[in-house]
């Protein structure tokens, strides 16, 4: 794997930054993108390195061609750690918009993880299809 910081999804590089926040949505998010990246779609990446200004970290999430944000819930501190950092939001999921409640069970459900990986696919082909 001889580019940059990321993996690709064909000839796509794949940022994903994950909410890994202490609720269901926040593991779910944090599950999936753990998951994607061991699949090889795309390349998990720190946010708190981000978030921690890191001129390295903020860099390469300005540079990566395609990036995908994924907040467990409305309060969006995915987000606000990009636009901190004045990192463009690229792509941007947010898992109780699709349908999933945020709670304090940290029992993940395959299907929810599942769903999620579906949902971050969806998010980039859709956005990759408009642009």
């Amino acid at each position: 794997m001889a580019q940059n910081t990321c993996c690709t999804a064909g000839e796509q590089q794949i940022m994903l930054l994950s909410c890994s926040g202490g609720s269901n949505v926040g593991q779910l998010a944090n599950q999936a993108a753990v998951e994607l990246t061991q699949e090889g779609y795309g390349k998990m990446f720190c946010l708190a390195g981000i978030g921690g200004r890191l001129s390295g970290f903020v860099q390469s999430a300005r540079d990566v061609p395609t990036m995908v944000a994924i907040d467990g819930c409305q309060v969006g501190c995915a987000k606000a750690i990009l636009e901190q950092a004045e990192v463009p939001v690229k792509h941007y999921l947010v898992l109780t918009d699709e349908g999933i409640e945020k709670n304090k069970n940290f029992d993940l459900d395959r299907t929810e993880v599942e769903r999620i990986k579906a949902a971050v696919k969806r998010v980039v082909s859709e956005k990759t299809a408009a642009a």
